[in-house]
């Protein structure tokens, strides 16, 4: 049910960004939901999608959102909703700083907010994010936590790719887990038409925090995963 709900939202967005050149919608498909080197979905499918504003300044608006299977708990669906401002330098660095706003409509007390920035450089980009509560009031007591990420995208003759990337998970949320942990993949992307596709092997630290509880399916076990993306308008190359 709640697979079917995101579709249905998803054809609404993109009727909305084909009818709006300032307005993007992008549907994906994944064999698993991948957060930071940890399953969202228990292994199993997830449909995503989003929408987006931008305009000529810089400044941008989206949401974006997936199910979920986070086993015992109710909390099927996430809405990500974020703002930001990105651009480029003569020098061609590009930089993206904003705010983003994960939200838990089963459950609000999961509810919470991070600010990120990052730069890149033609075939590398880097990353921070930050939050000063970060599983909202689902843990107690002050929990501040960041994300530090690189990727590297390598082009590849025939519109194939290779794809990396590596992260690292810190701070009292984690501290206080014994748990700080890295993550990273490595695979290859593929881009046919307005669509493009990805395999990647994933894997990183074993995480304590999320061992085998029952009903706790946050694993961060080694796995394969494989995305299907095309992004609204289509436009004529």
């Amino acid at each position: 049910m709640r697979n079917s709900k995101i579709l249905a939202t998803l054809a609404v967005l993109s009727a909305c960004a084909a009818a709006n050149a300032d307005v993007s919608s992008t549907w994906t498909l994944a064999s698993d939901y991948d957060y930071r080197g940890i399953t969202q979905t228990a292994h199993d499918f997830a449909a995503q999608g989003s929408i987006d504003f931008s305009t000529s300044s810089g400044w941008y608006i989206g949401a974006w959102g997936s199910n979920l299977d986070w086993g015992e708990t109710d909390v099927d669906l996430e809405i990500d909703v974020y703002t930001g401002f990105s651009g480029t330098t003569k020098s061609g660095i590009g930089w993206d700083a904003g705010l983003l706003h994960y939200t838990y409509p089963d459950d609000s007390d999961f509810n919470f907010l991070e600010v990120y920035g990052s730069v890149s450089y033609e075939w590398f980009k880097a990353k921070l994010s930050y939050s000063t509560d970060f599983g909202g009031d689902s843990t107690p007591g002050d929990t501040p936590a960041y994300y530090l990420e690189g990727f590297g995208t390598f082009p590849l003759p025939a519109s194939f790719s290779i794809l990396t990337h590596v992260g690292y998970s810190g701070g009292d949320y984690w501290d206080d887990a014994d748990s700080e942990y890295f993550d990273y993949s490595i695979g290859v992307g593929y881009s046919r038409g307005p669509f493009s596709f990805a395999l990647k092997w994933i894997d990183g630290s074993d995480l304590e925090v999320f061992d085998g509880t029952p009903g706790n399916v946050l694993s961060s076990e080694a796995r394969l995963v494989f995305t299907m993306a095309t992004t609204f308008p289509w436009r004529n190359e």
